[in-house]
């Protein structure tokens, strides 16, 4: 099993949502977060007034899948959430040693 973890920008947590349902990952997890990477902030205005925004909103999305699918679901991560700008995010992919679901005990591939 594997944790893949990608951050995305907000506005596209819909389009990612819906193509992943559509190859078939059944759960996900997400939460608003700031960050930078490369482009370290961005200038915006407020009031007339340039400033620099040290963090800009990201949504950081969780998703425990079977070795078989990772690259698939790598795959249509990056096609759903690209907009060829800098600051479309990364995807990182951890080894997940297990999992239970809680309500039936059932552990591993069948807790997914």
């Amino acid at each position: 099993m594997k944790l893949i973890v990608a951050i995305i920008k907000p506005f596209k947590l819909d389009d990612v949502r819906d193509a992943l349902g559509a190859i078939g990952v059944q759960g996900i997890t997400a939460a608003e977060c700031k960050g930078y990477g490369r482009q370290k902030g961005q200038n915006e205005f407020y009031r007339g007034a340039e400033y620099v925004a040290q963090f800009t909103p990201k949504v950081k999305l969780e998703i425990a899948v079977e070795d078989g699918q990772v690259e698939k679901v790598i795959e249509t991560l990056t096609t759903a959430a690209r907009t060829g700008k800098m600051g479309d995010g990364k995807i990182f992919v951890f080894e997940l040693g297990g999992a239970v679901r809680i309500r039936t005990g059932e552990s591993n591939n069948d807790a997914l």
